[in-house]
């Protein structure tokens, strides 16, 4: 029998629920009023950075993303903050040197994140090791997060043997990722039994509400012996967002698992948000299409994100009837890619290539780079070898990477420095840069507009209170 304990919980109102549900656009003006109600949770941890934050701040906030982790490090004198971050990609879409991720890391820690959730669209471990290293060496909590998938070769050996290798590689806890929601209950279960068996870490769950299971799912981990679970403030909640918070803690009241929370203090901290997702809903922000259940994640595995902007890539082509057989397509692309699990990149590659196998009427006859990329070895390893006849069609003769890809990598962080000196007021605006150059350069551009006015501003109030 598992221990019985109270359960954790992460809060990711600040983070992936508007990741989820409002593409990343909740401004940090608006997470500060709540941030001290918030602080008296109790919370095990608050995530509030990285995934898609970064660029959202300042693509279409103009803000820089470092100055909402510092004012919440501020506001957060109690509850641990937590951060996502895909290994050697960073918050970016490509390797990058060590040097990078490990000054990222350092300065993560530096500016008030406490637990670094760190991942790999490949679940390739040699793309966590640097990542891992840097947040030790800061005294941040490593936590890895495995991207939780189903095929032939994710088995429960899979899950148990790559458990032990982090255990290994000095991880300080492990966290299932399931971005499409696929763990069922009665397997989470299973899945939970055999990780505690296998590893003494702290185990952690995340789920998506997508697919409709995933508040039975918690329930079943939380009686497997699950330590953490991530849920989000219920305003923020299901669809392809986490199970609410105020039913969660409501589910385990009164039994071993009982987290304690007051939940006069979350219909307050609800009440909050309230007005705001009221906002996004009608200006449209917040598509009502999100907030359902989708069946079909179960039956194709396939994350909504992935579903949303397959059909806009057959609607630019004036394809919507091919929607079927692009959805059949996808599972075979996916196996023929060495069954990699469906996330962030992996998942926009699997799913661009099915729509172009589909169309072109032959399959493989055109390839995008990342396909190449990917089947060069560019991202890593595949839990499966390619299919070598798809491999060949595609790449012809290329030289297949085998290593770390990042081993190819010569630092940058000198040559990125003199790119963008011009421009850098903080040293953190030399990873800005490193990760998003255009869009970093236009915001710097920007922020250095809005400095001349307000200096122009005081200049004229300066003048005025002392005429000549």
């Amino acid at each position: 029998m598992p221990v019985q304990k109270p359960i954790k919980i992460t809060e990711t109102v600040l983070r992936d629920a508007h990741q989820s549900l409002i593409a990343t656009r909740m401004p940090t003006e608006l997470m500060l009023p709540i941030v001290d109600k918030m602080d008296k949770v109790g919370y095990h941890s608050v995530e509030c950075w990285g995934g898609a934050t970064f660029d959202a701040c300042l693509r279409f906030l103009k803000e820089d993303p470092w100055d909402r982790l510092r004012k919440l490090r501020d506001g957060f004198k109690n509850t641990k903050l937590q951060m996502l971050f895909r290994g050697q990609n960073i918050l970016g879409y490509r390797h990058y040197a060590d040097d990078v991720v490990e000054y990222f890391v350092q300065k993560s820690i530096a500016n008030g994140i406490d637990i670094i959730r760190i991942f790999d669209c490949l679940n390739d471990l040699r793309n966590l090791e640097c990542a891992v290293k840097a947040c030790n060496k800061e005294k941040g909590h490593a936590q890895v997060a495995l991207s939780y998938t189903l095929g032939d070769a994710y088995t429960l050996d899979y899950w148990t043997n790559i458990a032990k290798e982090i255990e290994d590689m000095g991880a300080d806890s492990i966290c299932i990722k399931d971005m499409a929601g696929l763990l069922l209950p009665y397997k989470a279960t299973e899945l939970i039994s055999a990780m505690k068996g296998a590893t003494k870490l702290p185990i952690q769950l995340h789920t998506h509400y997508t697919s409709g299971v995933a508040s039975m799912t918690y329930l079943k981990a939380v009686e497997a012996g699950v330590d953490v679970i991530d849920c989000a403030m219920s305003p923020f909640a299901l669809g392809t967002s986490q199970p609410a918070t105020e039913v969660m803690v409501e589910t385990f009241r009164g039994t071993p698992y009982d987290t304690g929370y007051d939940q006069n203090l979350l219909a307050e901290i609800a009440d909050y948000f309230r007005p705001y997702r009221e906002e996004c809903l009608k200006s449209g922000l917040m598509d009502p299409k999100v907030l359902g259940v989708n069946i079909k994640t179960l039956m194709y595995q396939v994350p909504g994100g992935m579903l949303s902007n397959m059909v806009s890539q057959l609607k630019e082509q004036n394809a919507s009837d091919k929607y079927d057989d692009v959805l059949k397509e996808i599972p075979k692309v996916r196996k023929d890619f060495g069954e990699p699990p469906l996330v962030t990149p992996s998942s926009q590659i699997v799913g661009t290539q099915a729509v172009f196998n589909v169309l072109m009427g032959e399959r493989y006859k055109m390839a995008t780079d990342q396909t190449k990329d990917l089947l060069s070895g560019k991202y890593g390893r595949t839990v499966k070898p390619f299919n070598p006849e798809v491999q060949k069609k595609v790449i012809g003769d290329r030289e297949v990477i085998t290593c770390r890809p990042a081993d190819l990598i010569p630092n940058e962080l000198e040559k990125i420095e003199s790119e963008m000196k011009q421009w850098k007021q903080q040293d953190e605006d030399i990873l800005t840069y490193a990760l998003f150059p255009q869009v970093a350069t236009d915001f710097f551009k920007y922020r250095l507009a809005q400095q001349e006015k307000v200096d122009l501003k005081q200049a004229d109030t300066k003048n005025a209170a002392y005429p000549v």
